[in-house]
């Protein structure tokens, strides 16, 4: 019975589930070290799962979408594209979140006993991240340039956070099979293709447990907020309610207008059904937090649901997964004007602009993985001389923020597949539209 119930339904059981649990395990006498010690580790194999599979992935895909373009031309065609969209999407998404944290003004509102009381709580998690954004900041100014170049290859398979460096040998790879005789290339072609299949047939075994994975990610989240105070987690949240619908506003603008903006102009796509087909990733986005490990149904969606073309999507969604984040970057625009608001520092029009450009670049570097955008965010705020530490009065509700901007992640690079694949005439049934400014060129020439 419960196998005929769709996926997308499946997991949003689960989530409620989860949820509630976690609900009854906080206010009744049920120890919460069940739900740590026997629950947890169910939701830990579930995103261990989908990490221990994206590297391949990632690799496998990019090789054959990269080696299947044809020719050089088309990829740096393709590639420019992707990253001219993605571009605008992030600095759309960061200009959005000051906008918003502008006019709401959230850091005005925080009483200065919850803001010391945070700065306590955090100010060893703080000073963690405080470490490992000083290590970035120390470096020369072309260091990201050299940090995308492997000194080992294998060693970067290893580390998920050291994605970028699988991208640039994947895509090495590719290039160099488009430069070499086809019989030779052939064979490691259909190798890596052959290979790709395997790692999706790898994805449909793992979702078969994902209702459960995401059960307990859920109730385990809800457990570990709330502590040995239920009410402190409560106290806590309401405190910072302002802060949070800043953030999941903007993060709702870039779902509910800009994306469907973007189809609108290029595909023609109804974005109620492009909404749908994704929703598995969406909900899988949301409960692991990490657009890495959403990866592989990402792809999975946009190929079987949209109809996007194998060689498209295998090339700009694995690309998006490491330098498109859209929700990152609108969140820690509006994190970094928060701080300096409850610290009661008033930020100029060129610090601002500061926090666009310096957010935009940040979110290249950061890895698809959760947490990893709060590294990014001290960096942003040095940028701009406010003080690091201040992220301890964000870090309470960054978790559950971390599950909404996740969800713009994919949703961004979703969308901005479909438009490029719209733009290459790679969709089923020939989505373009005659107006539309990247393929009138490439219509024309098509004619002759």
């Amino acid at each position: 019975m419960f196998k005929k119930i769709p996926l997308h339904t499946q997991i949003i059981i689960g989530l409620v589930l989860g949820l509630a649990f976690g609900l009854v395990v906080i206010f009744t006498a049920i120890p919460s070290s069940f739900t740590i010690d026997y629950i947890k580790p169910v939701g830990t194999i579930f995103i261990n799962s989908l990490k221990m599979i994206a590297v391949p992935l990632v690799l496998a895909s990019l090789v054959v979408g990269v080696s299947n373009l044809g020719d050089i031309s088309k990829l740096s065609r393709i590639g420019g594209k992707t990253i001219t969209i993605y571009l605008c999407t992030t600095v759309l998404a960061v200009t959005m979140g000051l906008l918003m944290v502008n006019v709401f003004k959230p850091g005005k509102s925080l009483p200065q006993e919850t803001r010391e009381n945070l700065m306590s709580l955090y100010e060893g998690d703080a000073g963690s991240r405080m470490g490992a954004a000083a290590e970035l900041q120390n470096q020369g100014p072309l260091q990201p340039l050299v940090d995308i170049v492997p000194q080992n290859f294998f060693q970067a398979t290893t580390d998920n956070g050291a994605m970028l460096q699988v991208v640039f040998f994947a895509i090495l790879i590719g290039i160099a099979l488009l430069k070499i005789p086809k019989e030779k290339a052939n064979p490691v072609i259909a190798f890596f293709d052959g290979f790709n299949d395997v790692i999706i047939q790898i994805v449909n075994f793992i979702m078969m447990i994902a209702p459960y994975g995401v059960f307990a990610l859920m109730a385990s989240l809800i457990v570990e907020i709330a502590g040995d105070n239920p009410d402190s987690a409560f106290a806590l949240l309401f405190a910072l309610l302002k802060y949070s619908l800043v953030v999941v506003g903007g993060l709702l603008f870039m779902i509910l207008v800009a994306y469907p903006t973007l189809l609108k102009l290029f595909t023609k796509i109804n974005y109620l059904d492009f909404f749908k087909a994704i929703r598995p990733a969406q909900l899988l986005a949301f409960s692991t937090s990490s657009s890495s490990a959403t990866l592989p149904v990402t792809m999975k969606q946009v190929e079987e649901e949209l109809g996007v073309s194998e060689e498209v999507s295998s090339f700009v969604l694995p690309l998006g997964a490491t330098v498109n984040m859209d929700g990152t970057s609108l969140y820690q625009g509006v994190a970094a004007v928060f701080i300096a608001q409850a610290l009661g520092m008033d930020l100029s029009i060129t610090q601002q602009l500061m926090i666009v450009l310096t957010a935009t670049l940040a979110s290249i570097g950061s890895a698809g993985v959760p947490g990893a955008g709060l590294i990014m965010l001290i960096i942003v705020l040095e940028s701009i001389a406010v003080p690091a530490a201040g992220i301890a009065l964000i870090l309470a509700p960054d978790r559950i923020l971390d599950m909404f901007r996740t969800v713009v992640n994919v949703t961004g690079d979703a969308t901005v597949c479909t438009v490029v694949a719209s733009t290459e005439g790679e969709l089923p049934d020939g989505l373009l539209r005659k107006s539309n400014p990247f393929t009138a060129n490439e219509s024309v020439q098509e004619e002759d």
